[in-house]
């Protein structure tokens, strides 16, 4: 059994350094076609909306005046996973909490990737299904993929890795402290000699239980996490600034030099400011060194991490046991510790004569001005290998459009180098037509997760679908895809809820 938990657990450590929706009946394909003008029944948006989320959902932004959407590339995927863990356990997750993009982006895509480096740029659409409330004839949805390259095996940098690990009272609770100190066993046992590490503790205060040490010294290194304990408050912004002090000293160049926080992510002593803390952190590693955030426990301060993550050049990761850990981490994710990209940035140009109105589904905290498009200055986001990106656009064409629809580019600086590069792609109204049920299956996943968050975090869009339409869609489309099965599960889950 100890043996089977360690295994399972270095998928959350393993993976997270080393990167970073029953069946229907038969007329299901046409219960989900074209929708209708309207839909005689309401959806189901549990609690109700607050201003905070009519701000941070706005409506469609109309293209004669405004047709350029940008927006910093995201790959955190931690809000699906803890409101997974919210709605299985009975409860609903705080509407703050819920960014339909994590949603989208924790399920696979299948894009073709790039021969070189960068990205590979795709992107289809389709109508609206034939469930979904008030789409007009003209409403259509896009989406736009964004794929790197996976890192081909035994060609990593070699990496400096230092782990920051919150040993607060609060990381007591079973499946926290448990599951990074046996990750981090069993991690250290399986990265290359030429690979260092360090160990940070932080609880009230923060100390350094193992300076950069080559894993060579295997030992040195178990002794170290043995020596993790739980006791007193949490002084996150100690441990942080210890790590990031600890991974400038021992700054390996030509390698990858990563931070890795492990935390519930609630602070109580020190800065709990995760704006103001990561910026002097960042600035002082001189985007030299990258962070990444990796979420425990039942208790866990999504914001505070996700803000972590957003401003120090990485991405955040939950977890919630080390089943979970070992079929999204070792299953879904490459494990490389390479970075892609960096500061990459994503925008999409609408035609005007094409197009009448648009929204971008989520990304509302990732949102950037057009200009920031090709200010190198400007923060993107951070991507690793193998990974993808997905952005969702839902739209209303012009009647009769046709032609040109839109221009998709994305902008990323090389890791090394910091030289930017770009690369784009033409969209055109064609292929936007086919009918729901026609769409790509992946493409009908991501509806299905987009329009699901939007229930959860109670937008105004939460009422154009209801709970039960897009659970009968995540049992159809789930029928192939294990991951998409459990997507039906939490859906499912949220229908008892929600009422």
């Amino acid at each position: 059994m100890v043996s089977q938990f360690r295994i399972a657990a270095v998928a959350v450590i393993a993976a997270v350094c080393l990167t970073a929706c029953g069946a229907s009946d038969e007329d299901s394909s046409a219960n989900y076609d074209r929708a209708p003008t309207m839909n005689p029944q309401g959806g189901q948006p549990g609690p109700p909306a607050t201003a905070e989320l009519a701000d941070g959902a706005p409506g469609e932004q109309p293209a004669s005046s405004q047709p350029v959407s940008t927006f910093a590339v995201d790959v955190d995927t931690a809000s699906y996973g803890y409101a997974k863990r919210q709605l299985l356990s009975g409860q609903r997750p705080a509407a703050g909490t819920i960014r339909p993009e994590e949603f989208v982006n924790s399920f696979q895509q299948g894009y073709r990737q790039p021969s070189g480096d960068g990205f590979a740029v795709s992107a289809d659409g389709t109508r609206l299904p034939r469930t979904h409330r008030n789409a007009t004839d003209t409403a259509r949805l896009l989406r736009v993929g964004l794929q790197t390259r996976a890192e081909p095996d035994g060609q990593r940098l070699d990496a400096s890795l230092t782990f920051v690990v919150d040993v607060s009272g609060s990381m007591a609770e079973p499946g926290k402290l448990d599951l990074v100190k046996s990750g981090l066993h069993t991690l250290v046992d399986q990265l290359r000699t030429t690979d260092s590490v360090a160990l940070i503790a932080y609880n009230d205060d923060a100390e350094v239980l193992r300076q950069m040490t080559a894993v060579r010294d295997r030992s040195a290194l178990h002794n170290a996490i043995d020596r993790l304990r739980v006791s007193g408050s949490t002084n996150l912004e100690a441990g942080l600034r210890l790590g990031y002090e600890t991974a400038r000293k021992s700054f390996r160049s030509g390698s990858t030099n990563r931070v890795i926080l492990l935390s519930d992510g609630l602070p109580n002593v020190g800065s709990t400011n995760a704006t103001s803390l990561v910026r002097e952190v960042q600035e002082a590693a001189a985007k030299q060194i990258t962070m990444m955030g990796v979420g425990v426990g039942s208790d866990y301060g999504d914001k505070f991490m996700e803000e972590l993550a957003d401003k120090g050049d990485g991405y955040v990761v939950y977890v919630s046991d080390t089943a979970e850990a070992n079929k999204v981490f070792v299953e879904q994710l490459p494990a490389t510790l390479a970075v892609r990209a960096l500061d990459a940035k994503a925008q999409v140009e609408f035609d005007p004569a094409a197009v009448a109105s648009y929204r971008l589904i989520g990304y509302e905290n990732r949102a950037l001005s057009a200009s920031a498009f090709r200010n190198d200055r400007v923060d993107g986001g951070e991507v690793g290998p193998g990974h993808a990106v997905t952005a969702l656009y839902a739209l209303h064409l012009r009647p009769g459009a046709e032609g040109h629809l839109a221009d998709v580019r994305v902008r990323w600086q090389d890791p090394q180098s910091r030289e930017p590069s770009e690369q784009n792609l033409s969209v055109t109204v064609a292929s936007l037509n086919r009918e729901f049920s026609s769409a790509a299956p992946q493409l009908q996943v991501c509806y299905t997760a987009a329009y699901f968050a939007e229930v959860l975090r109670a937008s105004q869009y939460a009422e154009e679908v209801q709970l039960d339409d897009l659970l009968r869609l995540a049992l159809r489309l789930g029928e192939s895809d294990r991951q998409v099965a459990e997507l039906s599960d939490v859906i499912r889950a949220a229908t008892k809820i929600y009422r």
